[in-house]
């Protein structure tokens, strides 16, 4: 593995943590969001990484190793959650209420966003330390011929 790639590693890692971020960010701000532009309640999203580049299993049997090493993690979806149902609450005074004194709230429970946003700031700061020590290596070896 090169220098270089390894720099991209966990660039791209910082930067998917940091999509990652921005979308629970985006959760908790919207946690009392009762209706949106359609009239229905904010609905939690959920984001989802891949591999930058899978390596193809044939590659597996060739020669060279150097194809097999890691090339980085990539956003490969952002869903919306409708394994859990929204939350109702029976206020008839709301305006948002239904015919039956219900206002739908969005499915976002803010103990798991925060859980997520620490899990989320926990992989970028791993990254971010994988990065330095990198940098740490390459300094070091230019200083060898010195």
């Amino acid at each position: 593995m090169g220098l270089f790639q390894a720099f991209n590693i966990s660039a791209s890692g910082m930067t998917a943590q940091r999509f990652r971020t921005d979308v629970i960010s985006e959760n908790i701000a919207n946690v009392n969001t009762t209706r949106n532009e359609n009239n229905v309640p904010y609905r939690r999203k959920i984001v989802t990484f891949a591999e930058k580049t899978v390596t193809p299993f044939s590659q597996y049997y060739s020669a060279s190793k150097n194809k097999l090493t890691g090339n980085g993690v990539k956003v490969s979806a952002v869903t919306e959650d409708y394994s859990t149902d929204f939350i109702d609450e029976y206020d008839p005074s709301n305006p948002d209420a239904d015919e039956n004194g219900y206002v739908h709230y969005p499915n976002v429970n803010t103990v798991t966003e925060m859980t997520n946003l620490i899990d989320s700031t926990r992989a970028y700061e791993a990254n971010v330390t994988a990065f330095q020590a990198t940098k740490t290596m390459a300094q070091a070896g230019l200083q060898v011929g010195k």
